[in-house]
């Protein structure tokens, strides 16, 4: 065990550079020593630092101290009884006892059949320590009795170690032998000395209810029972009496003055009270009431009257009790009638005179009180919790009374509540549904229940509501308890549900007002009169297109288109950008082709814009278009085919209407 210790401070500056701590490592030791000493128990042992290694040393230290104690018990057993057999149960706490005690009695055993101490059994090195320092425990004490290192001179030392060469490490007695100076024992190489551990040999000279601790070269014993309250250690290892008085720390008042006592101290008051008088744990003089303390202080015949600090004895006269008075003659007690008197002293309740006293004979409600002797109200209610009224009990004079909560009536007999149908009462506005001890409103559809009253029906505003901009597509008019749309006054129509507005179809309906040379051309919401005529050169064909005359080898004639088509087209406003609107192109299409086409007339906003494709070309929305407006467009396309270049003109009229609003599904309202 010691050489574990001794390895831990061995390594002491090394472990101090793994850390931070500003507690050393000794400490650490001497901490796990004192707890496995205080505790002896290392299981639960706090934590000085939150250094690992100082966590390591402490429990080291303190197993230690533990195993070098309970090995002190074996050996010591070995020595008193030459045998282990109380040690037989081989548990944690008797491991470490049970191997000293066995391996001191083998020890004893070589000692006694004259065999050599220094044995090769392979039974550990603890146990060889133990075991040698049994078997060699004579020649140890002599090897402690050689002179210390500091009570041989420098010269003798310096001579012996001459004669061993200077290999000695503590002293050389001559003949090339060396010595260990006293608590040091030779090591096997001849040379080197160890410390003995006293404690371990059982050398040590402790008393009892001391333990031993081993130190380098010596030992040290320690009580390992406190000296208890009111005592200190003192450093000669005794319990001293510590004087409270003295010091300072009692805790006497100011009227008390302190005497120590072994262990303690005692409070004496600094006043004596005297006769008559006792003392409380203030130190106040307190009256004593001898007529009470005392038994029969007077003569018989005598009444004891107390007195400040003393009493005194007065003649006893007639004196009757409560309930009679004296006779006429003042010779004797007799009893009173209280039913009698002129006060009414059962206030209105029977009474009935008894010796010395009387009772009242109660009504119904009420109880006879032999304290105060009267007639008082029995509570019902706090004598029968729950068991007179269903809801509310109230107490009455010599009675009780039964009441109902909120939304209940008292029943016929006086007890029980029957729910009361306060609908009857036509409490809501609108509709009532009565429930067990109350009712509730409720509104018709399009109404709701107000915040304020709970009762009154308030119409719902529909067109107020989050949703109320996408009930109607146009307009949302509210009415009590319900809603309904409107469109505007021309070219819609409400549809079938009430809420969207349908456009009206003018040209099919005949309600447009184009003559007999317009064509009717419906849009959202209204329509267009149309009507074109054909150019100079052109004759029409059919009712939307001119085709262009013979031009008689005339140049400017053959320059000009050679089909003029008109074309209607009408959508609603912010449709997508680069949306296709028209396709223009040859009928059939020849290899070698050459198509252009280009808006030539009516995109000065540049709303339009063209794409060449592989067969024609497209007109597209080049901007958004947020409002309604009409466009005239001149759609050019020139082909070349075969090396000639024909033209064809679309004039393509484009009606951008208002983009009519669409309700969305509101469940809500279904």
């Amino acid at each position: 065990m010691a050489l574990r210790v001794a390895l831990l401070f061995s390594l002491f500056g090394v472990l101090l550079g793994q850390g931070a701590e500003q507690i050393s490592m000794e400490d650490c030791c001497k901490n796990g020593q004192k707890h496995g000493t205080d505790h002896e128990d290392c299981a639960s042992l706090p934590l000085i630092s939150e250094s690992t290694t100082c966590r390591i040393v402490q429990e080291q230290c303190c197993v230690t101290v533990l195993e070098d104690k309970m090995c002190t018990n074996g050996i010591n057993i070995a020595k008193d009884q030459g045998a282990c057999d109380s040690l037989f149960t081989n548990t944690c706490d008797t491991k470490t006892t049970k191997m000293c005690c066995d391996c001191c009695t083998l020890g004893k055993t070589a000692h006694e059949l004259g065999l050599s101490c220094d044995h090769n059994l392979s039974v550990g090195h603890q146990c060889n320590l133990v075991s040698r320092a049994c078997c060699v425990e004579g020649a140890t004490a002599h090897q402690r009795e050689l002179p210390n290192k500091d009570e041989t001179t420098e010269n003798g030392d310096s001579a012996l170690n001459n004669q061993c060469n200077g290999k000695c490490a503590h002293r050389c007695v001559g003949n090339d032998t060396c010595a260990c100076f006293k608590g040091y024992k030779l090591k096997p190489d001849g040379k080197s000395c160890e410390d003995i551990n006293e404690c371990l040999v059982g050398a040590s000279n402790c008393r009892g209810g001391e333990r031993c601790i081993n130190t380098e070269g010596s030992f040290r014993c320690q009580r390992e029972v406190s000296c208890g309250t009111g005592y200190e250690l003192t450093d000669s290892n005794n319990c001293k009496d510590i004087d409270e008085c003295e010091t300072g720390i009692h805790n006497c008042g100011p009227q008390f003055q302190c005497q120590n006592t072994q262990g303690s101290f005692r409070c004496l008051p600094k006043v004596q009270c005297g006769s008559g008088f006792i003392q409380d744990a203030l130190g106040n003089c307190i009256d004593i009431n001898e007529c009470v303390s005392q038994t029969g202080p007077c003569n018989r015949g005598q009444i004891c009257v107390n007195t400040v600090g003393s009493y005194t004895c007065q003649r006893n006269s007639v004196n009757c009790g409560r309930g009679y008075h004296l006779n006429e003659e003042g010779t004797r007690c007799v009893d009173i009638d209280e039913c009698k008197t002129t006060e009414n002293v059962c206030g209105g309740h029977a009474c009935l005179n008894m010796l010395g006293s009387y009772r009242c004979e109660c009504e119904a409600g009420y109880m006879f009180n032999s304290i105060t002797r009267l007639c008082e109200d029995v509570n019902e209610c706090r004598h029968y919790p729950g068991r007179l009224c269903a809801h509310k009990c109230e107490n009455t004079l010599g009675s009780y009374k039964c009441s109902c909560t909120t939304g209940f009536a008292l029943a016929a007999d006086g007890r029980n509540c029957d729910d009361l149908n306060e609908c009857e009462s036509t409490p809501c506005s609108q509709e009532c549904a009565n429930v067990y001890g109350s009712y509730q409103c409720y509104c018709r559809r399009g109404y709701q229940l107000s915040d304020l009253d709970g009762t009154t029906c308030e119409d719902i505003d529909e067109c107020a509501l989050p949703t109320g901009g996408h009930i109607c597509s146009y307009r949302c008019h509210n009415t009590p308890g319900s809603f309904h749309c409107s469109c505007p006054v021309n070219g819609y129509t409400l549809a079938v549900n009430g809420r969207s507005c349908q456009d009206i179809d003018e040209c099919v309906t005949g309600s447009h007002t184009c003559t007999e040379n317009q064509s009717c051309f419906n849009v959202q919401g209204g329509f267009r009169c149309l009507s074109f005529e054909c150019p100079n050169n052109y004759r029409r064909v059919g009712e939307t297109r001119c085709e262009r005359l013979l031009c008689n080898e005339s140049v400017q004639c053959l320059t000009m288109p050679l089909r003029i088509t008109y074309y209607y087209l009408t959508f609603p406003t912010n449709i997508p950008i680069f949306t296709t609107i028209f396709r223009m192109g040859p009928s059939h299409t020849v290899p070698g082709d050459d198509i252009q086409i280009a808006i030539t007339a009516g995109n000065e906003g540049g709303f339009f814009r063209t794409e060449q494709m592989p067969t024609g070309g497209v007109m597209s929305v080049a901007k958004l278009i947020n409002k309604p407006e009409d466009f005239e467009l001149s759609l050019e396309l020139r082909l070349r085919r075969y090396g000639t270049i024909t033209t064809y003109l679309a004039k393509v009229l484009v009606f951008v209407t208002q983009e009519e609003p669409r309700v969305p599904y509101n469940p809500l309202l279904e």
